[in-house]
């Protein structure tokens, strides 16, 4: 079977880069109108896009006085591009630290059956600290109690998609039967975590479940998605990485037992895009140049656990800093630190760099550039498809549906259009049978 690209856009705000909001080619007034969020929407499904994504976090960040915050809680937006969209998958971020597995498990089947099969959950552990605070919690689980919670969380969920079978509506007028009670079970969870006994109130999803997307690359994180992940959304920043992280998930799926085909994997791309490379490098020296470097200073320190703060912007990036955190954080300060020396970047022009992708890779160059980059992955073992991380919203979808596309389709890489309904058609992935019709949970 002929191998194509599957594509997401990543919607955030009015852009991916740390400035987006100051460029004029944007208004951040928009962040709070779901009008601008339908616009995207219908842009990528023009596109012929698999999914869009939303992402989102629990407390206000460290850097809001200088970035904008995310407004709305992604499942109510998503609720609300249903009717703007026909066909293109709606994935959205939703923590299982500060859920319970009834009410997400529920919210995800209603926006499957709302949307008639294109609902995808992003499933996430919760990174920052500061979160916990607004749950009842003085401090953040550790790492791996919360990813031992998630596995629970997601088994639980994954009962109760299961626990009206697939034919248990009987919706028998003459007779009075809503529902054949012997198909809708109890499935009377018993964890260190969760204590559920079920049934869901709402029938088994249009999709069995909808499409259980991941974007951890820790160790724990890559031991989540081999077990369960169906697409990762992932962050490289060479050809020699991307293909490193490919080849361990595949290998680590395999090992748990699961087909590694059925796991699409989706690097991010921040594509700045010119109809010539001088024109992509002027809109990102643009961006760059709206940078506010205490910002981003902050946000690179917390990403790597090193408090760079009164290095000097335009010196180079020390290779191993006097700093105790850095042990727990050593494989991503050091990846910073490759990339800083192998395009030989002061602090300043990395700030730059990352700024552009929020730490995913940053491309800038024409369609034709771009487009290349994205074949080299697919065809080299690094990539599956991507997750589009456009600089400026609604401006940089537009030109990469309008511009890139065409060129993959031509390339034989992309759809032209649709061929299914429901998101798991659109990546290719089987529809789960349930537990129950399939004897692996008990009919009692």
């Amino acid at each position: 079977m002929h191998r194509t690209l599957h594509l997401n856009a990543f919607l955030m705000g009015v852009g991916h880069h740390e400035a987006a909001w100051r460029h004029p080619r944007t208004d951040p007034r928009r962040i709070g109108d779901v009008r601008h969020f339908v616009e995207l929407a219908r842009i990528a499904e023009r596109g012929r896009l698999d999914s869009v994504f939303l992402a989102d976090g629990l407390a206000v960040g460290p850097g809001v006085r200088h970035n904008i915050q995310a407004v709305f809680e992604p499942l109510t937006l998503l609720a609300a591009l249903v009717t703007a969209t026909e066909h293109i998958g709606l994935i959205a971020t939703v923590s299982t630290t500060y859920n319970e597995p009834f009410n997400v498990a529920r919210k995800f089947a209603s926006l499957d059956h709302l949307s008639g099969g294109r609902a995808g959950w992003n499933v996430v552990t919760s990174a920052q600290s500061r979160e916990a605070w607004n749950f009842n919690l003085a401090e953040h689980p550790a790492h791996a109690d919360r990813y031992q919670r998630a596995a629970e969380f997601v088994e639980v969920a994954g009962k109760l998609w299961d626990s009206w079978e697939d034919d248990a509506l009987r919706l028998d007028a003459a007779a009075g039967i809503f529902a054949d009670t012997d198909r809708v079970h109890e499935i009377d969870h018993s964890g260190p975590h969760f204590q559920v006994r079920g049934p869901l109130n709402t029938p088994r999803p249009p999709q069995g479940r909808p499409l259980l997307v991941q974007a951890g690359s820790s160790p724990d994180g890559i031991a989540f998605a081999a077990r369960y992940a169906e697409a990762v959304f992932t962050a490289q920043q060479t050809l020699t990485d991307g293909q490193d992280f490919y080849a361990r998930l595949k290998q680590a799926t395999a090992a748990a037992g699961r087909d590694p085909a059925l796991v699409k994997v989706l690097p991010g791309i921040a594509p700045v895009i010119g109809g010539t490379e001088a024109e992509a490098r002027t809109l990102a020296d643009e961006l760059e140049a709206l940078i506010v470097p205490e910002h981003a200073l902050a946000q690179l320190s917390g990403m790597t656990g090193v408090d760079l703060t009164a290095l000097p912007l335009d010196g180079p990036l020390p290779e191993l800093p006097e700093v105790a955190t850095v042990q727990a954080h050593q494989s991503r300060y050091q990846l910073v630190v490759e990339l800083a020396r192998r395009e030989r970047l002061t602090l300043r022009q990395l700030l730059g760099r990352l700024g552009g992708g929020r730490g995913h890779r940053v491309v800038a160059g024409t369609p034709e550039q771009i487009a290349d980059q994205i074949e080299l992955w697919f065809t080299e073992g690094a990539a599956d498809g991507f997750n589009i991380m456009p600089p400026l919203l609604p401006s940089g979808l537009e030109v990469f549906v309008d511009e890139v596309v065409p060129l993959l389709r031509a390339r034989g890489l992309f759809r032209h259009e649709y061929t299914g309904r429901t998101l798991r058609e659109h990546y290719g992935l089987p529809r789960p049978a349930s537990g129950y019709a399939t004897g692996a949970l008990a009919t009692a």
